[in-house]
């Protein structure tokens, strides 16, 4: 097998000529013309004058590198004119590049805009046939998977209508049904799935959880969490350049500080993270090797699933030390000085099962002179996807809090903790001022504690629900049978914990 890598891109740019007025392509068609024609002319006379130019340039990209190695699974994030389709259709090659390259190895499959390759006057089916085709499968190996596609795209009798009849996720379905038959090693996803149906598209990230196992994925979109859940890197574009490529999890906390920075009017927003910007941006190979503190002993994801959330050195028992240094942002109104969670009663936490009282704890220093704040706490998993929290607002929101700056604030959140799956989590914490609609966030610390869970639920779900009593019984007996006395009606479930 080569070792080349699915996907090179070094030093990809594209830039487009932009005209402000319909009759200025004709002018610039015409008068620059003119005017090479008059200067020998103009300099006989002694006179030099500059080419009339009638548009100006738009740089969708600017020297865009990376690589995704094979089997690897690439997000790409950003805003609305980040560069993001634009970049995928140059990977592509439905675009050509301005400068730098690009190579692909592997035959490819592409979802870019909804219903591109489809022609609107054929039919479901006949379409089918076209774009399969252009895919690069045979109409022998079209006619052996016709019906396999037309069962996953689930349109009905809808094949046989044209394509201008069907609503926007009924195209989709087609499209994504065609591009999961062709036999893809490299499959391109520009934010198509967002059309669907919550059924259709639950099928589609179960289908893409099953290609990781043997193929390489380019995903864009704007849900994080889908991008956090289904990739192992990402890259966040931003005005046509990279601002973060690393681990999935590190740059989307760092694009999603960026966007509550924005939201809230706050343009020098600090933003600290792992996922850094490279200055020279230079394809990465391979995955970044851990440092001393990373090698603590975790359970490994799923095949083809996202790399574990890095782990500080633990201090004590299932609850590791604070994290200071973690990936943050804020205005530095405020600081988080420690988070920790022990017992109900204090005491430290050395084997957590789940379903234990306990206590959040944070202590915040405040900067500035703070009003109405508001401190909070999400519990995530090692995807980083937040499961439980709560915050202060409610609890305080009818009184006038405020805090001179150099005040030191103890907040303490009591409550059972969920049952969670064995495994690894993290604590973010928080601290912000105003209400839950319009705030303004001080510091917000990704990661600042992690715990370890030993459950003794196997059911395979996130977070446990202690049944009251399992019953399973015959509903009726087979003719001649005598009813099995091992299945009693009630059968009380052990009290764990």
């Amino acid at each position: 097998m080569s070792c080349d890598p699915a996907i090179s891109v070094v030093g990809l740019s594209k830039c487009y000529t932009v005209y402000n007025a319909p009759q200025d392509r004709l002018k610039q068609a015409i008068v620059p013309r003119l005017a090479r024609a008059a200067a020998p002319f103009a300099r006989a006379v002694g006179r030099n004058f500059a080419e009339p130019v009638f548009f100006r340039h738009h740089w969708a990209l600017r020297a865009v590198s990376f690589e995704i190695e094979r089997g690897e699974t690439l997000g790409v994030i950003g805003r609305n004119g980040a560069g993001k389709s634009t970049l995928l259709q140059l990977i592509c090659g439905t675009l050509a590049p301005t400068s730098g390259t690009v190579s692909v190895n592997g035959r490819v499959g592409a979802l870019l805009e909804l219903g591109s390759g489809f022609n609107p006057d054929f039919t479901g089916r006949e379409n089918v046939y076209l774009n399969a085709t252009v895919l690069g499968l045979t109409s022998r190996e079209i006619d052996a998977r016709l019906d396999d596609i037309i069962a996953f795209a689930d349109i009905g009798a809808f094949i046989d209508q044209p394509i201008k009849t069907y609503s926007s996720g009924m195209a989709m379905r087609l499209a994504f049904a065609v591009i999961a038959h062709i036999d893809a090693d490299i499959l391109i996803i520009d934010e198509a799935l967002a059309v669907g149906d919550a059924y259709f598209q639950q099928k589609c990230m179960r289908w893409l959880r099953r290609f990781r196992e043997r193929g390489t994925i380019l995903f864009c979109g704007h849900d994080t969490g889908a991008v956090i859940t289904l990739c192992h890197r990402a890259v966040w574009l931003d005005n046509g350049e990279v601002q973060a490529y690393g681990e999935a999890k590190e740059v989307c906390e760092a694009y999603a500080a960026s966007i509550h920075a924005q939201s809230v009017g706050i343009s020098d927003i600090r933003v600290v993270s792992r996922a850094t910007r490279p200055e020279q941006p230079q394809p990465e190979t391979g995955q970044p090797e851990r440092s001393e503190p990373d090698k603590h002993q975790q359970e490994q994801p799923e095949a083809g699933g996202a790399p574990e959330a890095r782990l500080p050195v633990p201090k004590f028992g299932s609850v590791f030390e604070f994290n200071e240094d973690s990936a943050a942002f804020g205005t530095g109104g405020a600081t988080i000085l420690h988070a920790g969670m022990t017992a109900a009663d204090g005491s430290e936490l050395t084997w957590i099962r789940g379903g234990e009282a306990v206590e959040v704890k944070a202590r915040v220093r405040a900067n500035t002179e703070i009003h109405d704040p508001i401190v909070g706490f999400h519990i995530k998993d090692r995807l980083g996807q937040p499961l439980v929290g709560d915050n202060t607002y409610l609890t305080y929101r009818s009184g006038e809090l405020s805090f001179a700056a150099g005040d030191e604030i103890e907040v303490r959140f009591a409550f059972e903790l969920p049952h969670l799956r064995s495994g690894d989590y993290s604590v973010t914490v928080a601290i912000a001022s105003g209400t839950l609609d319009h705030h303004v966030q001080h510091h917000w610390l990704h990661d600042a504690f992690f715990f370890k869970v030993h459950s003794p639920f196997q059911n395979g779900v996130m977070i446990a629900i202690p049944m009251r009593s399992i019953t399973m019984q015959a509903a009726t007996a087979a003719p001649g049978r005598a009813p099995d006395p091992a299945q009693s009606p009630a059968a009380p479930v052990p009290a764990i914990g």
